[in-house]
């Protein structure tokens, strides 16, 4: 199979390289060698690579900044999604576009999670342009699959789980005030580059849940990616009130996999056994990046 991957210099993109890869024939392209945003660009580089399907893991995702440069933030995740699908439309190809749990208020109670049925209505402005980047996807397409996910960490970029490391080592003694008032699940973007190599050889659509299973708070999820790592830390729970931000986020940010494991198709693992796969790869790696 023939694939492009947008956003192959994020955690997701460069492991879905390195996965995907292995059997196929894959294209990936960074931001400053693809600007989505750019329709004629965009048009012209898939009309002449002609992928099968066409992977979209770039996005806007700084939470908190998408607030300040909304402008930005429209450009990348509502224009450069509809400019995908546009392409991905007039050449036949299949899109697989990557989304978030922040489509969704949080405001179900934990921890009943939200299926891919539940009504959306995000809080931010990244949740609004991804809903938008979603909504336009839909319009341009009828082969599409819009893939949903949560708390994505891994070992390419800076996520939550790095710089709790990099907190923890540069000062053990250190307290460190977490989050523990917000449910996710912290999701390994290996196991989810897995799922997508496991969703290319099936014909479903629309919108499908991908995260790892089961769920923690951000404090709950710190803790045990410390204590896997077997550093010294000195971890506090707080509030979402306790640390403000420019962004508001969903108290409930729990997902279900429901078509996944529906249609036969589910290989997504529980949040700890990822946590514990990826400290068990990359521990080393993980301290020389925290000390550098």
């Amino acid at each position: 199979m023939n694939i492009v991957i947008t956003g192959a210099g994020g955690q997701l993109g460069q492991d879905c390289l390195n996965i995907l890869g292995i059997v196929h024939r894959v294209q990936g392209y960074t931001s400053r060698q693809l600007d989505i945003t750019n329709t004629q660009q965009v048009l012209k580089e898939i009309s002449r690579v002609q992928p099968d399907t066409l992977i979209n893991c770039a996005a806007y995702t700084a939470v908190d900044n998408c607030e300040k440069d909304q402008e930005r933030c429209r450009a990348v995740n509502e224009l450069g999604a509809a400019n995908l699908a546009a392409a991905s439309a007039a050449i036949g190809c299949r899109l697989i576009h990557v989304s978030t749990d922040y489509v969704f208020d949080g405001n179900k109670p934990v921890p009943e999670p939200y299926t891919e049925q539940d009504p959306v209505s995000p809080l931010s402005a990244y949740g609004r342009t991804k809903l938008a980047g979603e909504q336009a996807v839909a319009r341009h397409l009828d082969k599409y699959l819009i893939l949903r996910t949560a708390w994505l960490y891994g070992i390419g970029g800076n996520n939550f789980l790095k710089t709790m490391l990099r907190l923890a080592t540069s000062d053990p003694k250190r307290t460190i005030r977490v989050v523990d008032d917000q449910h996710g699940s912290l999701t390994w973007s290996m196991t989810l580059a897995r799922q997508i190599e496991r969703l290319l050889s099936s014909d479903l659509s629309g919108v499908v849940h991908a995260t790892a299973e089961n769920s923690s708070t951000w404090f709950g999820g710190a803790q045990y990616f410390l204590e896997t790592m077997g550093v010294d830390f000195s971890l506090e729970p707080c509030t979402t009130a306790d640390y403000p931000t420019p962004a508001h986020r969903p108290t409930n940010s729990i997902l279900e996999n429901s078509r996944l494991k529906k249609h036969g198709l589910h290989v997504m693992q529980d949040w700890q056994q990822d946590i514990h796969d990826f400290v068990d790869r990359y521990r080393e790696d993980l301290l020389e990046e925290a000390s550098a």
